[in-house]
């Protein structure tokens, strides 16, 4: 039987194929479409730029949406500069910017660094530190040396252990096990990790509070309760988006209310939908 999500994945992809770009030696695939106000969509260790298809879907009609593919280069204060210049190559004076999971981190270091391009700042299912990471797998283990071949089957166990206890995101996992198992190339998938281990700590945020955002699901089995805490913490968001349920992907596996929040948060929409998470107001 076809996978519903890795169908509808592939055929956007076709209608939509990645663009490449060399900004500051760094080889970038992006996707630009829509019209509007900029939203930047940064993916984090496991997806490309498309793994975002449904949301640009939903808001490319209001919006105009780029969603980038990191290089096999660089670092989280590189990417950050090299973001910076993917506006000026699109034309783009700011953007709003959500970062899931290590694009979390990014979207964060770049909103610090570039406070003047940043209208919007969604930090999702993502980290506040890197303290203590480089005592974790995979991150404790020689990132250029350990074998390709074991670095992904660790993500495949830990992503066959939540297909086990969610058999009902059964395609989700299906479609993450493709991207590791090779759509996101070696260098690419060392790479992400290698940043996110090497990464500096956070500078502090100077954006307005009304700009920025956090979403976060309570069944995240990467972020536990005290990391999300400690990122609204850091954040100190105008708004705490938090699902009841969605793991580490609610993008992915909770399409439809992730783009009613977005469109919530800004200003898509006159009245707030009932999306199926909940809004918590920060203190």
């Amino acid at each position: 039987m076809s996978n519903p999500l890795i169908a509808a994945r592939n055929a956007f992809a076709m209608g939509f194929p990645e663009r490449r770009v060399v900004l500051n030696v760094r080889d970038w695939g992006y996707i630009d479409t829509g019209q509007g106000p900029a939203l930047l969509l940064i993916p984090g260790t496991l997806g490309r730029g498309d793994i975002f298809w449904q949301q640009i879907t939903a808001l490319s009609d209001r919006l105009r949406v780029v969603a980038v593919t990191y290089p096999e280069t660089g670092g989280i204060a590189e990417w950050a500069e090299d973001l910076a210049a993917l506006l000026d190559h699109l034309g783009i004076e700011t953007a709003s910017v959500l970062g899931s999971s290590l694009g979390g981190y990014l979207a964060q270091y770049f909103a610090a660094a570039h406070p003047g391009r940043v209208d919007t700042l969604f930090a999702a299912n993502t980290l506040h530190s890197v303290a203590g990471l480089i005592d974790k797998m995979p991150y404790a283990l020689d990132l250029d040396a350990a074998p390709i071949a074991d670095l992904r089957a660790g993500f495949g166990q830990g992503l066959g252990a939540w297909a086990e206890a969610h058999p009902d995101q059964a395609d989700l996992v299906e479609l993450l096990l493709e991207e590791v198992g090779g759509r996101i190339p070696e260098p690419e998938l060392r790479m992400r990790l290698k940043a996110l281990k090497t990464a500096p700590e956070l500078p502090p945020l100077t954006l307005s509070e009304s700009g920025r955002f956090t979403i976060e699901a309570d069944d995240d089995p990467l972020i536990p309760p005290e990391m999300r805490a400690a990122v609204r913490a850091r954040v100190r968001p105008a708004a705490a988006y938090r699902f009841t349920w969605g793991g580490h992907f609610p993008y992915v596996a909770r399409p439809e209310a992730y783009a009613a929040l977005l469109e919530q948060a800004l200003g898509l929409t006159v009245t707030g939908p009932d999306w199926g998470s909940e809004k918590e107001r920060a203190q």
